[in-house]
């Protein structure tokens, strides 16, 4: 790992923005797809596009079906190794958070091959494969592209048992909201760019966003579990949004009660946070309930988009020790219960 200020090249340099701050944002998003995959579903297709949910999964028989997933976008540090460890993290990341097992991943692979040296892109590269390897599973194949930015990700297949699935909606009321990593990884982003992030904030970013969401395997046989999703591009809210939409659910959050990666606060308030932070407000604000004279900086950080965020659980109150054992066994010391889910039309209220 090295500290943001001993690297030979600013990967970030080459991008308009960095991890999943490059998402589009979730209202626009629903426009483009708004008539995409309408008509004609096979049965099989358990989980499509319907709840935005975090990967779509295939039936194949009475015991199995397949998780299959991408996620890719360009650099959110400008190490090349923990650039592509943390962009396959991510991709994986979605597959845990159906409850599946991954089997195999590919990489897509774009990169300004007449900018970047070989040695810097097969980094990169080998950075994703270290992850692959921790996951247990091999790299098959992928795809290659000369692009204006680097870009890097995985295509990653898994299997679940139907009856283990879990899905972003079916979160019930008296349901507790538990969060399995920090928030604030796109302050940390911001920050990197501003040259105002220290070696002990880099190190807790890729910490994080290296450490695989492996309690989804678990937390999908929970019984207790009724949605899970993974917090990424859209922020903590967003994907919280999208739990009460597809669930026809409404939920609370307890701000202080959300654990914070170090310094991010305090980074926020400075003004360090994404542009991505306000689209995403701007798709969902009209779903959220904030405290009259709500802190700013608090705002950015419930909108602040993640990469390789941490697992959002909806489970039943009898439930959540077992849940936040399941998170702690796997090294999850801060995972936390920050919420409860309510009756009632589908809205976030913030306290």
């Amino acid at each position: 790992m090295n500290a943001p200020d001993r690297a030979a090249l600013r990967l970030t340099s080459f991008s308009h923005g960095g991890g999943c701050g490059c998402k589009i944002a979730p209202a626009v998003l629903s426009q483009i797809i708004a008539k995409s995959g309408a008509g004609g579903l096979p049965k099989a297709l358990l989980v499509g596009i319907e709840t935005a949910d975090d990967a779509a999964v295939y039936q194949i028989n009475e015991h199995q079906a397949i998780v299959a997933t991408t996620d890719f976008f360009m650099p959110i540090v400008d190490d090349p190794f923990d650039f592509g460890a943390i962009a396959a993290t991510n991709a994986i990341s979605d597959v845990y958070a159906m409850g599946g097992t991954p089997l195999f991943a590919l990489a897509l692979v774009g990169m300004p091959i007449d900018k970047l040296p070989v040695d810097t892109i097969r980094r990169i590269l080998e950075g994703g494969e270290s992850v692959c390897a921790k996951a247990g599973i091999p790299v098959a194949g992928g795809h290659t592209i000369d692009s204006v930015e680097p870009i890097y990700g995985l295509v990653a297949i898994g299997l679940v048992d139907p009856k283990h699935l879990k899905r972003n909606a079916g979160a019930k009321p008296g349901d507790v909201l538990v969060l399995g990593k920090p928030i604030g990884v796109g302050v940390y982003s911001a920050a990197l760019k501003k040259e105002r992030l220290s070696a002990e904030g880099y190190a807790a970013m890729i910490a994080s966003t290296t450490k695989l969401n492996t309690p989804g395997i678990p937390l999908g046989r929970l019984a207790g579990v009724h949605a899970l999703t993974d917090v990424t591009g859209f922020g903590l809210l967003g994907h919280l949004v999208e739990i009460c939409r597809g669930s026809g659910v409404a939920a609370t959050l307890e701000f202080d009660r959300i654990p914070l990666h170090p310094g991010v606060l305090e980074l926020a308030g400075e003004g360090l946070f994404t542009g991505a932070s306000g689209r995403n407000w701007a798709s969902y604000g009209n779903d959220v309930q904030l405290p009259e004279g709500f802190d700013a900086a608090k705002h950015a950080l419930l909108t602040d988009p993640q990469t390789s965020g941490g697992l959002l659980v909806a489970c039943a109150a009898d439930a959540v020790d077992g849940v936040l054992d399941v998170f702690r066994a796997d090294g999850f010391d801060r995972a936390a219960v920050i919420g409860r889910v309510a009756a009632g039309p589908p809205r976030v209220v913030v306290r």
